[in-house]
C-alpha cells in the first residue's frame, strides 16, 4: 500500500464531508439535542434516585415491611402520598417514576407506571425486589410456624437466617436490572444509533467520489486497488470514530454520564464503528445515485436503533422484537456499554457481545469488500 494515496483519498473524503453542513448539524448538533431531551424525559441525570410514591399505611405490617425495603433501595426516593388517585396524577405528569398502593389487609398490590418511562422500568424492578423481599420473609415464617414453632420463634428464626444471608451477593449477568436511566441510558443509546446513521448517510460521498471519477483516475494511476479499498474505507471509518468520540467527550463533561471501563468502552465502540463502516461501503457500492444513500441509510439505521434499544428500553419493545434484535449489532453493543456502567465492570464482563460486535464486523467489511471491489471498482 501506498501511504500518500491512502492519506490523500482520506483528506479529500473528510475535506468533501466537512463542507457539508447539514451532515454536520446531524453529527455535532443532533445528537445532543436528542440526548438531552430523551435523556430529561427518562429522569435526567442516571445517578439520581429515582422517585417512587407509595400509598400505604403504617399501621399494615405487611405495608411497614415493604415501605422498609424500599427506603432500604439506594436507587429509590420513596415519597407517602395520600391516595391512589394522587399516585396517578403525579405518575402521569411525570413527577414521579411509579407508584405502589398497598391496600391494608390485601396481598395484592396495584403499581402505576409509563410503559415509556425508562426510569419507570428501573423503579418496577426495585419494587419487585422489595415487594419479594417481604413476601418470601411471610413465607418462611409460615413455614416455620406450620412446622410447629410459635409466631415469636418463626420471626426469630428467619431473622437469623437473613443475618446468615447477608453476605451473599448475586451478580447479574444480563441487561435489564439495574440498567442505567436518564442521561446516563441515552448516551450510549445515541452514540450507537448516530455513529451508524450518519456513517450510512456519509455513503453518499463514496458513490460521488464514483461520480466525478475520483476513483476511476485514482486506479489509472500505478495504484492497487487494496490502496483504494483501504483509503476509502479509512475515511468512514474516522468519520465514525470521531462522531462517537464527540459524543462520548461532550456527554461526559456536559451531562456527568460516567461511561466505564475505558478498555472496554473503546474496544465495544471500535468494533461498532468497524461494523458501520462495513454498512457505510455496502451502501456506498450498492446505491448509483448519491441521494440514494441518504433516503436507504438513516430509515435503516432508525429501525435497528429500535430493534436494538437505542430509542427506548427494550422491556417496552416485548420480548419478540428484542430476539430479533439481537440479529443486529446495535443490540450487542447496548448491552455491552450499559454493562460496563455498572460498578467493578471491565472488559471481562463484555467478552461475549465483543465477540459478536467482531464477527459482525468481519463479515460487513468482508461482504462490504467484495461488493465494493466487483461495482465499484472494476466498473470506475
Amino acid at each position: 500500500m501506498r501511504p500518500r494515496v491512502i492519506s490523500a483519498l482520506v483528506v479529500a473524503n473528510l475535506s468533501r464531508q466537512a463542507r457539508d453542513r447539514v451532515g454536520l448539524f446531524f453529527m455535532v448538533v443532533m445528537p445532543f439535542v436528542t440526548i438531552m431531551f430523551v435523556g430529561l424525559a427518562m429522569g435526567g441525570a442516571g445517578s439520581e434516585k429515582i422517585p417512587v410514591a407509595v400509598v400505604a399505611q403504617d399501621s399494615d405490617p405487611t405495608a411497614a415491611a415493604v415501605l422498609r425495603e424500599l427506603a432500604a433501595s439506594p436507587d429509590l426516593e420513596v415519597r407517602r402520598t395520600d391516595s391512589a388517585e394522587e399516585v396517578r396524577a403525579d405518575v402521569r405528569r411525570g413527577r414521579v417514576a411509579a407508584g405502589l398502593v398497598i391496600t391494608p389487609g390485601s396481598t395484592e398490590f396495584d403499581l402505576v407506571l409509563s410503559q415509556t418511562s425508562g426510569s419507570g422500568m428501573a423503579a418496577r424492578s426495585e419494587i419487585d425486589v422489595a415487594v419479594g423481599e417481604v413476601s418470601a420473609v411471610q413465607e418462611a415464617i409460615r413455614a416455620a410456624i406450620t412446622a410447629g414453632a410459635t409466631p415469636a420463634q418463626a420471626e426469630e428464626y428467619v431473622r437469623a437466617a437473613q443475618a446468615e444471608s447477608a453476605d451473599v451477593a448475586v451478580r447479574g449477568t444480563g441487561g435489564g436490572d439495574g440498567e442505567p436511566t436518564g442521561f446516563a441510558y441515552t448516551a450510549p443509546a445515541n452514540l450507537l444509533l448516530f455513529t451508524f446513521i450518519n456513517s450510512m448517510a456519509v455513503a453518499a460521498a463514496l458513490v460521488e467520489s464514483r461520480r466525478i471519477g475520483m476513483i476511476r483516475r485514482t486506479l489509472a494511476a500505478p495504484v492497487r486497488e487494496s490502496t483504494v479499498l483501504f483509503g476509502e474505507a479509512l475515511s468512514r471509518l474516522l468519520v465514525a470514530a470521531a462522531q462517537s468520540l464527540l459524543i462520548i467527550v461532550v456527554s461526559a463533561l456536559v451531562f456527568g454520564v460516567r461511561w466505564g471501563d475505558p478498555l472496554g468502552v473503546t474496544l465495544v465502540v471500535a468494533l461498532f464503528c468497524l461494523v458501520a463502516t462495513g454498512a457505510a461501503m455496502l451502501v456506498g457500492a450498492l446505491v448509483a445515485n448519491p441521494s440514494q444513500a441518504p433516503a436507504i441509510g438513516p430509515p435503516l439505521g432508525i429501525v435497528l436503533g429500535m430493534l436494538g434499544g437505542c430509542l427506548w428500553p427494550k422491556e417496552v419493545a416485548g420480548e419478540p422484537l428484542t430476539t430479533i434484535g439481537y440479529l443486529f449489532p446495535h443490540s450487542w453493543a447496548m448491552d455491552a456499554l450499559l454493562a460496563l456502567t455498572r460498578p467493578g465492570a471491565g472488559i471481562g464482563t463484555v467478552w461475549v457481545e465483543a465477540a459478536v460486535l467482531a464477527g459482525m464486523a468481519a463479515v460487513a467489511l468482508a461482504v462490504a469488500v467484495a461488493v465494493f471491489r466487483r461495482r465499484a471498482l472494476r466498473t470506475a
